[in-house]
C-alpha cells in the first residue's frame, strides 16, 4: 500500500463528517440567537439596506455587520428558507477545516492534517453551531485562515499572503469586535517572541497589517457611523446619544470584558476549562494532554526552534483573556477548535503516545459513554424515529463496518470509535431529537400554523419573545402593548401571539378577542430533567397564544 492509498479512510471518515455537519440544515431556527439574526438577515434583504440593522422594526445595535451580510446574499440568491439561512455558517466552518488542514500540513505532516481536519469537523460544539448557527461557525474559518496567512506572509515583507491574512482578520471583527484579533496577534506575536525573532516581531510589516486592518473594517464604521452616530436622538440600550463606533470598538468587547458596558454578565474563571472538557468532546482529554505535551516537549526535549508555537500561542491566551471576562458564552471557544485539533492531531500522531494503551482506553470509554447517554436520552425523552433518520443511522453504521473491515487503522482505531461515536450521537440529534424537540417552541409553530390558515395577514406580539416566527411569518410582525391595543392606537394587525399574562391583561381592558390556537412552548436551549423526561414534560411546558383581536 503507498502512503497516498494510506490516507483513504481518512478521506473517507473526513467526508462522513462533513455531510453530518450538514444534517441539521433542515432543522428548524432555535430561539432567541438564530431567530434574531436570520430576522435582521431578512430584513436587510427585503429593504435591499446593508447600512442599518434592525430587528422588530426598532434599530439593533449588538453584533457588527458581517455575518448579516453574507446570509443575506444567501436569502436573495435561495429566498428565506431554513438551510439557506444555515449554509453559510456551514461553509465558513468548512473553510475553517480547509484552512485548518493547509496549516498543519504546513508544519506537520499530511496525515497529521487530515486528522486536524477530521478533528474539528467532529467536536461536538462544531457541529452543534452547523445547526444553532450564530456567529462562531464565521468566525471558526475566518480566524484560522488569517492565521494560516500570517504565517506564510513571514518570509516576504509584502505578499498576497499578509493582504489576504488581513482581510481575513478584518472580517472576523466585522463579525464579533476586535477581541477577534486576540487568537491572530496572540498566535504570531507568541510564536515570535518564543522563537526570539526580535526582528520579525518588530518589523514594518506589522504596521502595514494594521493599516490594512483598519482599511478593510471601514465599510462597518461607516455603517454604524450613519446609523447611530448620525442619530444621536436614537433610544438604544434605554438612552439616546449611543454611538455605535464607541460600541463597536470599545463597549461591546472590552465593556463586557470590564463589565461596564450595555451588556454584563457574570464570569466564572474556571467556565472555559470545564467547558471545554464537553465542547469539544470527544476529543477533550487527548487536547488536555496534548497542550501539556506540546508546552513540555517543546521547551525541554526540543530546541525552541523545532517546533511551531502558533498554536499554542494564540489558543491559550485567547483563553486566558475570555476567562479573566466577566461575560463568558460557550460557543466563543469555538474558534481556537481548529487550533486545538492541530495541536490533538500532532499528539494522537506521535509515535510513543498513539501506542500508548491509556489514551485508546480513554477514547473507547469515552465513545461507549456517549452512546449510552444517546440511548438514555432516547428512552426517556422518546423522539419519534423518521424513516429518513433510521436510513441515515444505519448508512453510519455500515460505513463503520466497512471501514473497519476493509482498512487496517492500527494506532488509529480508538480514535475512529471516537469520531463514529459523536457523528452517530449527531445524526440522532439532528434528525431524530432536535425536529421533535422544536415542536415545543412556539415561535417556528405558531408562524407555521399562520401562514397555511391565515396566509398574506400581518402579526403583533406584546410580550411573547419569539424571534422565529419574525422570521418565519411570510407577512410583518410587529411589536405592540396591551394599552396600546386597548386604546385603538395599534390597527397593523389582528392577529395577536400572546402569553398567559398577556392574556389575563387583555382580558381585564374588556377588549374583545377570540382564542384560534394554543402552543406548547418551552425555552429549548435551557433543557433540564423534568423537561427531557416525558413522563413530567408537561409540567415544564408554558403556553403561546394565537389571538384574533375582534
Amino acid at each position: 500500500m503507498t502512503e497516498e492509498q494510506s490516507y483513504k479512510p481518512l478521506y473517507i471518515l473526513l467526508a462522513i463528517a462533513v455531510l453530518v455537519n450538514f444534517s441539521g440544515l433542515f432543522v428548524p431556527l432555535m430561539d432567541p440567537d438564530a431567530g434574531v439574526y436570520a430576522s435582521i438577515s431578512k430584513t436587510m434583504a427585503q429593504k435591499n439596506d446593508y447600512i442599518n440593522l434592525y430587528f422588530h422594526h426598532a434599530d439593533w445595535l449588538d453584533k457588527p455587520h458581517f455575518p448579516f451580510w453574507i446570509t443575506a446574499l444567501f436569502f436573495k440568491i435561495f429566498g428565506y428558507h431554513t438551510w439557506s439561512y444555515k449554509l453559510p455558517g456551514i461553509l465558513f466552518t468548512l473553510l475553517g477545516a480547509f484552512y485548518t488542514y493547509l496549516f498543519a500540513k504546513k508544519f506537520y505532516t499530511k496525515k497529521t492534517a487530515l486528522w486536524s481536519a477530521i478533528i474539528l469537523m467532529t467536536s461536538i460544539h462544531i457541529i452543534i453551531s452547523d445547526n444553532d448557527v450564530r456567529a462562531e461557525p464565521f468566525l471558526t474559518g475566518l480566524i484560522i485562515a488569517s492565521i494560516y496567512h500570517f504565517t506564510q506572509s513571514l518570509q516576504k515583507k509584502i505578499s498576497f499572503h499578509l493582504v489576504a491574512a488581513c482581510f481575513f482578520a478584518a472580517c472576523a471583527v466585522m463579525t464579533k469586535g476586535i477581541f477577534t484579533l486576540i487568537p491572530i496577534g496572540g498566535a504570531i506575536a507568541g510564536a515570535l517572541v518564543i522563537e526570539k525573532k526580535w526582528k520579525e516581531l518588530f518589523h514594518w510589516r506589522w504596521l502595514l497589517a494594521a493599516l490594512l486592518i483598519a482599511v478593510f473594517i471601514l465599510p462597518e464604521i461607516y455603517c454604524l457611523w450613519i446609523q447611530f452616530d448620525q442619530h444621536p436622538e436614537k433610544i438604544v440600550f434605554g438612552t439616546n446619544g449611543v454611538s455605535g463606533i464607541r460600541f463597536f470598538l470599545w463597549d461591546s468587547q472590552f465593556g463586557r470584558f470590564f463589565n461596564t458596558g450595555p451588556i454584563k454578565g457574570k464570569g466564572d474563571y474556571l467556565f472555559y476549562l470545564h467547558t471545554l472538557l464537553w465542547a469539544i468532546l470527544p476529543w477533550s482529554i487527548v487536547m488536555y494532554a496534548a497542550i501539556f505535551k506540546k508546552i513540555k516537549t517543546g521547551i525541554k526535549n526540543k530546541p525552541i526552534m523545532a517546533t511551531e508555537w502558533f498554536t499554542i500561542c494564540g489558543s491559550l491566551l485567547l483563553l486566558f483573556v475570555f476567562s479573566l471576562s466577566s461575560f463568558q458564552l460557550p460557543a466563543y471557544s469555538n474558534i481556537i477548535f481548529p487550533l486545538l485539533a492541530i495541536l490533538t492531531a500532532d499528539f494522537i500522531l506521535t509515535k510513543n503516545i498513539a501506542g500508548k494503551k491509556i489514551f485508546n482506553y480513554i477514547q473507547n470509554f469515552i465513545a461507549i459513554i456517549l452512546l449510552l447517554l444517546v440511548i438514555a436520552l432516547a428512552i426517556f425523552y422518546q423522539p419519534p424515529f423518521s424513516v429518513v433518520s433510521i436510513l441515515m443511522l444505519s448508512i453510519l453504521l455500515m460505513a463503520f463496518i466497512l471501514l473497519k473491515i476493509r482498512f487496517s487503522l492500527f494506532q488509529s482505531r480508538a480514535y475512529v470509535n471516537a469520531a463514529f461515536s459523536i457523528l452517530f450521537v449527531a445524526l440522532f440529534m439532528n434528525l431524530s431529537f432536535y425536529p421533535d424537540l422544536l415542536k415545543y417552541q412556539s415561535g417556528n409553530k405558531a408562524a407555521f400554523y399562520v401562514n397555511k390558515y391565515f396566509p398574506g395577514e400581518a402579526v403583533a406580539s406584546v410580550s411573547a419573545y419569539i424571534p422565529s416566527a419574525e422570521f418565519y411569518i411570510d407577512k410583518s410582525f410587529y411589536g405592540t402593548s396591551i394599552k396600546d391595543i386597548a386604546s385603538g392606537k395599534f390597527i397593523k394587525a389582528r392577529l395577536l401571539f400572546a402569553t398567559e399574562d398577556d392574556l389575563k391583561a387583555l382580558k381585564e381592558t374588556n377588549q374583545p378577542f377570540q382564542i384560534i390556537k394554543i402552543f406548547d412552548d418551552f425555552h429549548v436551549t435551557q433543557l433540564n430533567i423534568k423537561f427531557i423526561n416525558k413522563k413530567t414534560r408537561s409540567g415544564e411546558l408554558k403556553k403561546t397564544y394565537l389571538l384574533r383581536l375582534d
